[in-house]
């Protein structure tokens, strides 16, 4: 498996740093830099991830839901709240007083 690493990239410049800097030494610009992850091929170059780079926000309105298979819990309120049970690969946080009973499941071991 490659090995996975981290840059920082001044966004008025391109100058790259390992760790964040707040002013950039090439070009004196403030707080330019984003973190970028790059990874390290067979043959010890780094592939910088040029999603990270090309990613833009999107508007919650214009993001369609769409209907995933779902599997029981076999706790009828869980199933409820988790709108009928638990999704292949989705990770739920549960969260109550101290002192209740709490469970934990790992839903990429489902079938």
């Amino acid at each position: 498996m490659a090995k996975a690493k981290t840059i920082f990239v001044c966004n008025s410049c391109g100058y790259e740093s390992p760790k964040w800097l707040g002013k950039c030494p090439a070009c004196n610009e403030w707080n330019s830099f984003y973190e970028e992850k790059v990874v390290k091929e067979k043959d010890g170059t780094f592939l910088a991830d040029k999603k990270t780079r090309a990613a833009k926000p999107t508007s919650l309105n214009s993001v369609e839901g769409k209907e995933a298979v779902r599997i029981s819990t076999g706790i009828g309120e869980l199933d409820r709240v988790l709108g009928g049970g638990i999704v292949k690969g989705s990770l739920v946080l549960l969260g109550g007083e101290p002192g209740i009973r709490k469970i934990y499941t790992d839903s990429s071991n489902l079938q």
